[in-house]
């Protein structure tokens, strides 16, 4: 990757977690179909014991990222892979005791585990890299890969094995990876000047989570924040819904994808096509960072995405081509938009708060993001599709606004700035 050692070290770590958070989280799904076979349960209480380990993934982020200040990024990361694995290991442990509550305790604790890597492991890039936007690129590549490897191993083990011994095995990956990070020698602050404190904190009140708090929401992070969360609610929505949207086309009717693959849909994979397609614009987007400022590749992504959304509709209805070539610019731009907002939290918030920065990033990806499943199951259910891209548009635009109205007033702050001191 052309990184030193300390570079390397912090990208191989981070790179294991952010793979494996989205390993299981994308592998959880997969085994709702056996479950309401296994438990004899209906889908809305499935829904309801899946739901909350969702909440926490996101809402956690925050109390994770202030854990990440006080304790440190290694140690947070470590605990989450423990607490992933162990987890999965509870969840097949229920199969023995024939109980839905056990599953449902055991995805409330990876939920509580998973919430924690985010905002640790961003802010160990954050704090701890020289070359930044390499390893957000190689970062995002390694969670796109999570993403995708996660279902298709669970789907494909569950060919032959019975569930709780896919989701025992599920995580041995999590087990070893802690195992490596215990291992893993690198200096958490290296990319950091030396008069600046951005190590782990002796103590923390709540009057220093406040005043922290209050000083990032009267900078420039508070329209980051909001930002962040018009790119969740339009990536929430986005792969939350595309899957059921792709089989429901009528251009993918009559596709025969061969014998011996019944189950699979051609629209499946589109769908991963689209995920192997985001590990591009992860990398690209990555590099992109240390060569146009954050404000400027966030507006002019946010601005694609929306016109992406908006020509859904009419290109889908084109031909299967056309559908496979949008949906691949789709993938390469969502995921491309990744390192842009995650440069501009390191950009314009304190080291010492880096961790409560990124808690407060994820809350709104993850957290306040996930709405858009809510909005977008009701348009969907009452309106035509145009309007569920519509609204999809609706979020990247005003995400586009906001980024020029960033990009506007840090220009206006630098131009200032020169005058005084010319």
């Amino acid at each position: 990757m052309g990184l030193n050692t300390n570079d390397r070290s912090i990208a191989g770590f981070t790179m294991a977690g952010h793979s494996l958070v989205h390993w299981f989280e994308t592998s959880i799904p997969i085994f709702l179909v056996v479950w309401l076979a296994e438990f004899d349960v209906s889908l809305l209480v499935l829904g309801l014991v899946l739901a909350p380990s969702y909440g926490l993934f996101g809402f956690g982020a925050l109390p994770a990222g202030v854990l990440a200040d006080r304790f440190g990024a290694k140690r947070l990361i470590l605990l989450c892979l423990a607490g992933m694995s162990a987890a999965f290991v509870l969840i097949a442990g229920a199969a023995y005791v024939d109980s839905i509550y056990a599953i449902a305790f055991g995805l409330l604790l990876w939920g509580l585990a998973a919430s924690v890597y985010h905002p640790a492991g961003l802010a160990l890039i954050s704090t701890g890299v020289e070359e930044r936007g390499t390893v957000f690129a190689w970062h995002g590549i390694a969670g796109n890969i999570g993403i995708a490897l996660g279902p298709f191993v669970a789907a494909t083990l569950l060919i032959f094995l019975e569930w709780q011994y896919v989701a025992a095995i599920l995580a041995i990956p999590g087990f070893i990876a802690a195992v490596y990070g215990l291992q893993a020698d690198f200096d958490a602050t290296a990319a950091v000047e030396e008069n600046v404190d951005a190590g782990s904190d002796d103590a923390l009140t709540l009057g220093d989570f406040l005043s922290n708090s209050r000083t990032l929401f009267a900078s420039a992070f508070a329209v980051v924040f909001v930002i962040v969360t018009f790119e969740g609610l339009f990536y929430r929505g986005m792969l939350t819904y595309l899957p059921e949207i792709l089989h429901g086309l009528p251009v993918m009717e009559g596709i025969d994808i061969g014998a011996g693959l019944e189950g699979i849909e051609p629209a499946d994979y589109i769908y991963v096509g689209l995920l192997v397609v985001g590990m591009a614009g992860q990398y690209a987007g990555g590099k992109l960072t240390d060569r146009f400022a954050a404000e400027r590749g966030l507006m002019v992504i946010f601005a694609i995405l929306a016109l992406l959304a908006l020509v859904f509709v009419p290109v889908s209805s084109i031909g299967l081509v056309p559908l496979l070539a949008l949906c691949g610019v789709i993938g390469f731009f969502l995921f491309a938009i990744q390192p842009f907002y995650q440069e501009a939290v390191a950009v314009y918030t304190p080291a010492d708060t880096r961790g409560l920065s990124y808690g407060y990033t994820y809350l709104g990806e993850f957290g306040l993001g996930s709405a858009s499943i809510a909005a977008g199951g009701f348009v969907l259910g009452s309106f035509e599709l145009v309007y569920f891209f519509a609204m999809l548009s609706g979020f990247a635009l005003i995400g586009a606004a906001l980024s020029i109205g960033l990009h506007v007033a840090v220009s206006h702050r630098q131009s200032t700035t020169t005058d005084a001191s010319a």
